[in-house]
């Protein structure tokens, strides 16, 4: 029998740090070619909402899967998540369904998780100062677990709704809030893009030398996040070049406006935790990591859930 676990049980399973640990390896397998994955399929459902299907077979990990994601960003108004979705896991030598897990928080947890293994391999060591643009799921889940990997002794947000800027600083000791995008970044060691903006939230005269920027949002090709100049400046970095090439409108539109070609393209992520590419090579890169997100990442951290709620006792059989 398949088992069924809720976002409770996905919580009381999943460890931030572990998940970080699981992200460099599906990330890694992911370059490598050990992953069986096609670019994600869209329907776009209205303006700036779509619906996604993201399957991958992971026989490193004994699984395969499917993520079944909606995005709909005009659900914040309605006081609900922007991301909604659930992932079906299936044992890859027979078929059996293993398990139908909610898939929200995975999301929200795995994405910072490959953010962090961003910073490990990209940022400098001695990155102390972090800003984050929004306030919302995707900035709290980078607040803790990117500090998992460096000693930020100063974190700095904002958004574009002053009382929830506010709001997110005053629940940590060490951040505060800035009364502009611009001022947030300045000066940052480490930047996080996570808003819901479909046109540049960050320009790049804004960033200084030798910065690592993380952008995890614009995942459609007519959707921008990241300065175009600040793009063509940075060393690029992806998770998968494939998608890359046709979801990231801040790769595709640049390239379509001659500011870079699709060479301009360093690394997959996971090929420079292989160590086949290399990372940051001086203190003066700046640095970029488009996120796109991976149904590997989904179906890994799937399947670690899946076996320590069997472990836990944790869900409800069904057939």
């Amino acid at each position: 029998m398949a088992l069924w676990l809720n976002e409770e049980n996905v919580r009381a399973v999943l460890s931030p740090l572990e998940l970080i640990e699981v992200m460099e390896r599906a990330l890694a397998d992911f370059s490598a070619g050990r992953v069986a994955q096609p670019v994600r399929t869209a329907i776009e459902a209205a303006e700036r909402s779509f619906f996604a299907v993201m399957p991958a077979l992971y026989r490193a990990q004994g699984v395969m899967g499917a993520k079944l994601v909606t995005v709909f960003p005009g659900n914040a108004s309605r006081g609900k998540h922007t991301h909604l979705a659930a992932i079906a896991l299936f044992d890859p030598d027979d078929g059996e369904m293993l398990a139908l897990l909610d898939g929200r928080y995975i999301t929200e947890a795995r994405t910072a998780a490959a953010s962090a293994v961003s910073v490990k391999y990209l940022a400098r060591v001695e990155a102390r100062t972090l800003a984050i643009l929004g306030s919302g799921v995707q900035a709290a889940s980078h607040y803790d677990a990117l500090r998992t990997v460096r000693a930020f002794e100063e974190v700095r947000v904002w958004s574009p709704t002053a009382a929830h800027r506010e709001q997110f600083a005053a629940a940590r000791a060490d951040t505060r809030a800035t009364a502009s995008a611009a001022e947030a970044v300045q000066g940052a060691d480490v930047v996080v893009v996570a808003t819901s903006s479909v046109t540049p939230a960050i320009e790049s005269a804004w960033v200084k030398d030798g910065a690592h920027v993380i952008a995890i949002g614009a995942c459609r090709p007519s959707q921008r996040e990241v300065d175009p100049a600040l793009v063509a400046r940075a060393t690029l970095v992806v998770d998968s070049r494939a998608a890359a090439l046709v979801e990231s409108g801040d790769v595709v539109q640049t390239i379509a406006e001659g500011r870079i070609t699709a060479e301009r393209v360093r690394a997959e992520l996971g090929e420079i935790v292989e160590g086949v590419r290399a990372g940051r090579r001086s203190a003066d890169e700046v640095t970029l990591f488009k996120s796109l997100g991976l149904a590997v990442e989904d179906i890994a951290a799937a399947a670690v859930a899946y076996r320590r709620a069997r472990e836990a006792g944790l869900g409800e059989k069904f057939s």
